[in-house]
């Protein structure tokens, strides 16, 4: 399980989707108080939400729970493989809802006289599992192939 290399893709998948779920995707400052943009809620310094995300983190959520739950169906690869290409599918859905509640939260920011941005680096954390996911997908297809050639070899 943990010798082959999809299951390291996987498990950095994972981790980058944690860090995407539980860091600040990005900050926003108007008058004297800074707002943080998180995965479950658009919260103030003190740690008040001021706007649910509540779909982006369903989303997150669900896109940290597959890959690790993928790990452990190594013995069913076609099972694996479909999961992966739900995974990508999923984390294209997380970072298009990452898109939307920025540009939500800043057109919120923006009618303010005074405001500042900065986009973190977790808001393209789920694109880099993304490739991730593609990379443990393709590993996951060349070991079916493998096995396809050997039986065809006895």
């Amino acid at each position: 399980m943990i010798q082959r290399i999809q299951t390291l893709y996987l498990l950095l998948a994972a981790g980058l989707v944690a860090c995407a779920a539980f860091l600040p995707l990005a900050s926003f400052a108007s008058g004297g108080e800074e707002f943080r943009l998180y995965a479950f809620g658009l919260r103030t310094a003190d740690g008040e939400t001021v706007q649910s995300t509540l779909y982006m983190g369903i989303l997150l959520a669900l896109a940290l729970v597959l890959p690790l739950t993928t790990i452990f169906l190594f013995k069913r690869r076609m099972l694996q493989f479909r999961l992966g290409v739900v995974e990508m599918i999923l984390l294209l859905g997380a970072q298009i809802v990452m898109g939307i509640y920025y540009f939500l939260s800043y057109r919120l920011f923006s009618s303010f006289e005074f405001h500042a941005q900065s986009v973190k680096l977790p808001l393209v954390l789920p694109l880099i599992a993304m490739i991730f996911t593609y990379l443990a997908v393709r590993a996951i297809f060349r070991d079916e192939l493998m096995i396809r050639s050997m039986d065809r070899i006895r």
